[in-house]
């Protein structure tokens, strides 16, 4: 039951509720949040919430584990349980609630429920068969399923693109290198060019395919690679006269690729916290390591799979693997909303949280971006508990903003640390990227392997702006301002001509105008510039009759479809409150509607529930439902708004 905290009475009137609003009624509110979010703060200080995903993840841990016949039967029943439930009507999966079919999780989310032992004739079976087939089947599935498929079998290698692991090898002038793509991308791609290269066979004890799902036998299909443009076509063709001269690569120099990329993962195994700490890396590290020879019971891989299993949440009935975990992002994001909230009263606990993440600082360790930055020091913090090669700017902003927020000399060092850092890692063009600087070589999303276009980390809007928000704060900050003035000439640039910013890391549009009128604030920028004043208006036109506001990852794909849902979700609100309040609408009417409905749909728990999952892993990809974000944003966004009035 949602608590009814706004009176009807007071719902009949803009006038009404700015009333309301400045009393008891905003206080009982704010209090009832900050007790809730205190209360789930872990003993070492952190705070870290679920990260949900499509099915895909849970597919794949089923897939990976008939891959390596080490089937855990009481986990994969949970796991097809979740699955089912998570089906559409019309029988496929989508990558989000209310989003359209996906075929490459639809064939995974088939081929896991029928490993498990589904029967291919019940109904939930055929619908999803039906469906997946009605759009080409199987073979048209992305890189990632047909990579999968090929190893059980299902397709001829001749299905999946040549991606040779000799390309460990390749002098860094060469067209395709490690060093151009991204984090992610790497990490998933050093173990996955040795399995691929090695043609790695799944095990596979029941040996149960699903030859059912192709509308032309797979051996027979030949078109697996759908042309995406010009240039597309022009690597395809390379890349298929590399199928075919594969056979003519001296073993020994295969054998010297192997030796490379298992030096390079073993360097980054990264104990318990995985393979760049994302489930997609450290599922294929541990599928290779069994491959190189590696015994169930030798160091490497049995705390690869103990980091594969940490990702698990494991119910009574159902179970669902994360991505990843987010402990910094949520830590840092709670402290920033607890200030706002009560400054005094939670000062213990955020410099717990503070404290707990200033020890997980990276300063001197060895990371992928030093090959870019070889003589800038260290001062960043990673996504997760443990991924020291790959600290992450707009996690970093975020931390060191909460310590400066915070106002202790504790934290003094760590913060300086945080912004060189920052201020070293800005690209070219002014902007910043997530894990690297210059990571731009955009002709490498049309090679075949790319389909799924993310391949790279180039700069974007709203961590650009978060940088700047640090830059900003930063104590000598003298040092800072000609980059924080290229980063703002990139941000004019950025902005779409409706007024809004794309958000890369939140869904979409909402959340790059947030983020980017939170970032101009702190440069100093007045809130009569003409760029403010654009996103003011858009974010006024978009608003929702209920108060609200919501924007469905769909525009993702349709630009037109900006700012527009089917419903208003608490966070999303809550990221267009906080914008208006950092563009000086503390008076506004829009704003004092927008904090009525977040007061309305306030549980009687004190926090809020969202089932929405609006934040893009890779955007028209993959998606995720971050669980804390319904639970500190919309308490930073009435915090935020009684301490703005109260002025």
């Amino acid at each position: 039951m949602k608590s009814q905290r706004v009176p009807a009475k007071s719902r009949g009137s803009v006038e009404a509720v700015a009333g309301e609003l400045s009393g008891s009624l905003l206080e009982t509110a704010i209090a009832s949040a900050r007790d809730a979010l205190l209360s789930q703060q872990a003993e070492e200080g952190f705070w870290c919430w679920p990260l949900e995903a499509d099915c895909t993840i849970p597919s794949e841990y089923i897939l990976m584990m008939h891959f390596m016949d080490e089937v855990d039967r009481s986990l994969e029943l949970r796991l097809a349980t979740y699955i089912r439930r998570r089906q559409m009507e019309e029988g496929g999966w989508s990558l989000y609630n209310g989003g359209h079919f996906d075929i490459s999780g639809s064939v995974k989310a088939y081929y896991a429920l029928k490993l498990v032992g589904d029967d291919v004739n019940a109904e939930h079976m055929a619908r999803a068969r039906a469906l997946i087939l009605s759009h080409g089947g199987a073979a048209r599935a992305n890189v990632f399923t047909r990579i999968a498929l090929a190893q059980f079998g299902q397709v001829p290698w001749y299905a999946i693109p040549f991606m040779p692991v000799e390309l460990m090898l390749v002098p860094r002038w060469f067209p395709i290198t490690l060093n151009k793509v991204s984090y992610w991308s790497r990490t998933v791609m050093v173990p996955l060019l040795a399995l691929c290269s090695l043609k790695v066979k799944a095990r596979n004890p029941s040996g149960i395919g699903i030859s059912e799902l192709f509308v032309v036998p797979p051996y027979e299909e030949r078109r697996y690679f759908p042309i995406r443009s010009f240039t597309n076509w022009v690597l395809f063709r390379f890349e298929r006269l590399g199928f075919k001269l594969e056979r003519f690569i001296p073993a020994r120099i295969r054998a010297r690729a192997l030796k490379k990329a298992e030096a390079w993962i073993v360097e980054r195994l990264n104990g318990t916290g995985g393979l760049g700490a994302i489930f997609p890396a450290m599922v294929n590290a541990y599928e290779l390591l069994a491959a190189l020879g590696y015994a169930p019971e030798h160091n490497y891989r049995r705390t690869a799979l103990v980091a594969i299993q940490k990702l698990l949440l494991i119910g009574e009935e159902e179970a669902y693997c994360q991505p990843c975990v987010s402990p910094i992002w949520d830590t840092g994001l709670a402290c920033l909303a607890l200030q706002a909230a009560d400054r005094e009263g939670t000062r213990p606990a955020v410099f717990r949280a503070l404290s707990w993440m200033r020890e997980r600082q990276l300063l001197d360790q060895p990371g992928d971006w030093r090959d870019s930055k070889p003589d800038l020091a260290g001062g960043g913090w990673p996504f997760q508990f443990e991924n020291s090669h790959y600290p992450d700017l707009d996690d970093t902003s975020v931390v060191a903003w909460a310590m400066e927020d915070f106002g202790h000399e504790a934290f003094t060092y760590a913060i300086e640390r945080a912004a060189e850092w920052v201020a070293g890692m800005q690209s070219a063009n002014g902007g910043f990227g997530s894990f690297d600087a210059d990571n731009t070589h955009y002709y490498l999303n049309e090679i075949p392997f790319a389909d799924h276009g993310a391949l790279l980390d180039p700069p974007s809007s709203d961590v650009t702006a978060r940088c700047v928000t640090l830059l900003a704060r930063a104590r000598n900050d003298d040092r800072y301002r000609g980059v924080m003035a290229r980063a703002i000439d990139y941000l004019r640039t950025e902005q779409e001509d409706d007024g809004a910013w794309f958000g890369r890391w939140g869904t979409n549009y909402i959340y790059g105008t947030w983020s980017v009128l939170v970032g101009l604030k702190a440069a100093g920028l007045a809130p009569d510039d003409p760029c403010i004043r654009g996103a003011v208006a858009w974010l006024a036109r978009i608003q929702r009759p209920d108060g609200g506001w919501g924007e469905t990852n769909d525009s993702y794909h349709d630009p037109a479809l900006a700012g527009q849902a089917i419903r208003s979700t608490a966070f999303q609100t809550a990221w267009a409150i906080l914008a208006l309040l950092a563009a000086g609408e503390c008076d506004s009417t829009i704003v004092a509607r927008g904090i009525e409905f977040l007061l309305r749909c306030q549980d009687t728990d004190g926090l809020w529930t969202d089932d929405e999952f609006t934040a893009p892993g890779f955007p028209r990809v993959f998606y995720l439902k971050y669980h804390g974000y319904a639970k500190y944003f919309p308490l930073w966004a009435l915090a935020s708004y009684r301490n703005c009035r109260a002025r």
